[in-house]
């Protein structure tokens, strides 16, 4: 191990140390993807268990996104300062600090109930998003050093280790949920194992300063490239990527499972795999089209990929609708950031962390809980008005709001969870409370028993209408989402005419002294 934290940019970083680096920021979002994706695949247990409505697991997920883009925001600020080693030395710490506040739920929920669970979720969700954002503020501008003439080639390649944890966290989900019966808290401790690699190969190597920093950019010059007019819009139209991918994703899975009759994890794994495998490919695209075109046409796949997907009858076609929105969303995030890298690369970690930042903002306060919303308005408005009884039997005790739209009393998971599983899992949670003598005193399960012993009379009229509220609620709200890759389409197209009308789209090179070429 080296004493030295960094390494010198003249002559370029040795391709030995190229590959190690880029593998462990390829770990990070390994570890990030894998905890996403058992999040995602959880979420139905932490519906049943802890009585959680959609819109407070939407909160639930959107506050991790939330910590993920102010973490990103304000360590940008700060990262060429700092360093990047010790930045993901603090990001692993975190991430394991992250899981024990995580699984101590279970016992939390059985001594102090939902609300302080809720805490505990929302809490342990925002330390794990915080320090995926440490790492998201090191891993892009570290790749973009590594790799100058290749940017979004290699940004693109390196975002493919997102996907790639999907798909491991899918995996768990089916062989470590499904097949063994193993609890959420187990398939939850293996995105550990990424951290723990990326850890070692952290503290075991050196890190070249940012491409800036080493052209001798000083603070104030970079905080002046987020005042130009293109960098703006491109933070707008990535707070509206943020919206559509990683708000789409935090329910994809759930609302096509409740379209295809249980597909959605499989589903899911496609689309993952899907972007894994294209994401090696973007350099050759973009030497087609340039980064524009390829946001571009990406933007209008995701908007009709999405519309269909809210639409569509059947398994096969559902099918369909994810390879068009797949394919539209694949591209969007790394491309994003190859262009600020490639078009800004005086504004170095600040400029790229701005971008990640307002894009999980964005997923975080908007698309996670206001996706979660609109499946609530729909579903409660469309089972209020088809069978008022069976709404009032299975709403949620409270109402919830979202920004200026209406409160909504959504259903409620635990009674719609009981319902579908036709109370076998309630009955096994209420004979271990009678075993330890502890049932008399529960404030959780013993309600929700009593209300079950009533419902059940009503239980072969409600199960229907109850499905068919919560596959409409899930495809309206996915059909309204559609309108924002609409939104980024004009966008791109806005700023593939003005590069149109100056000559083409270039990427910027820093020369000595920090000279634009």
């Amino acid at each position: 191990m080296t004493s030295n934290p960094t390494v010198s940019n003249l002559g370029g970083v040795p391709d030995g140390l190229k590959k190690k680096l880029l593998w462990a920021s390829f770990l990070t979002l390994i570890a990030a993807g894998i905890g996403f994706a058992v999040r995602g695949g959880i979420l139905g247990d932490w519906s049943s268990q802890f009585g959680f409505t959609m819109l407070e697991l939407g909160t639930i997920t959107g506050g991790g996104l939330v910590g993920f883009g102010v973490v990103i925001l304000l360590t940008s600020l700060i990262t060429d300062r700092i360093g990047y080693k010790s930045i993901l030395i603090l990001a692993g710490v975190l991430q394991i600090a992250s899981y024990v506040l995580t699984v101590a739920a279970g016992p939390i929920y059985a001594s102090m109930g939902k609300d302080a669970t809720y805490q505990c979720l929302y809490w342990g969700m925002f330390m794990f998003s915080v320090s995926c954002g440490l790492c998201e503020c090191v891993i892009n501008p570290l790749v973009a050093t590594l790799y100058p003439d290749k940017k979004t080639h290699y940004l693109n390649i390196l975002h493919a280790g997102w996907p790639a944890g999907l798909v491991l966290g899918a995996l768990i989900g089916i062989v470590m949920g499904g097949q063994m019966g193993l609890g959420w808290q187990v398939q939850l401790s293996m995105f550990l194992i990424p951290v723990i690699w990326y850890f070692i190969l952290t503290i075991t190597s050196p890190f070249p300063k940012s491409e800036a920093s080493a052209a001798g950019i000083g603070f104030g010059e970079m905080l002046l490239t987020l005042a130009s007019p293109v960098l703006l819009l491109l933070l707008f139209l990535h707070a509206c990527v943020g919206y559509v991918e990683l708000g789409t994703d935090s329910w994809i899975s759930n609302i096509t499972n409740n379209i295809t009759g249980g597909q959605g994890l499989y589903l899911f794994m496609y689309a993952s795999i899907m972007m894994f495998i294209l994401r090696f490919f973007a350099g050759p695209i973009v030497e087609r089209i340039n980064p524009l075109g390829l946001l571009l046409v990406s933007a209008a796949l995701g908007c009709i990929g999405l519309y269909f997907l809210g639409s569509v009858q059947g398994v096969v076609m559902v099918w369909v609708a994810v390879t068009i929105y797949s394919l539209g969303k694949t591209f969007l995030w790394p491309t994003m950031l190859g262009v600020v890298g490639e078009r800004f690369p005086k504004g170095g970690a600040i400029a790229m962390g701005a971008l990640g930042g307002v894009g999980m903002l964005s997923a975080g306060l908007l698309g996670g809980p206001g996706i979660g919303y609109k499946q609530d308005y729909f579903a409660s408005q469309q089972l209020k008005e088809a069978n008022s009884a069976t709404y009032e039997r299975y709403s949620a005790a409270s109402e919830n709001g979202f920004l200026v739209f209406p409160a909504v009393k959504g259903l409620d998971g635990s009674k719609v969870g009981v319902l579908l599983d036709d109370g076998k899992s309630l009955a096994g949670e209420v004979e271990v409370l009678k075993k330890g003598n502890a049932y008399d005193n529960d404030k959780n399960i013993k309600p929700l028993n009593d209300w079950w012993q009533t419902a059940q009379a009503t239980k072969a009229d409600d199960k229907a209408p109850v499905e068919k509220a919560r596959l409409h609620g899930g495809q309206t709200a996915l059909r309204y989402t559609a309108i924002i890759p609409g939104v980024m389409f004009i966008g791109y197209l806005i700023l593939l005419l003005y590069f149109k009308s100056r000559g083409g789209y270039k990427p910027v090179v820093l020369g000595a002294g920090g000279k634009e070429t």
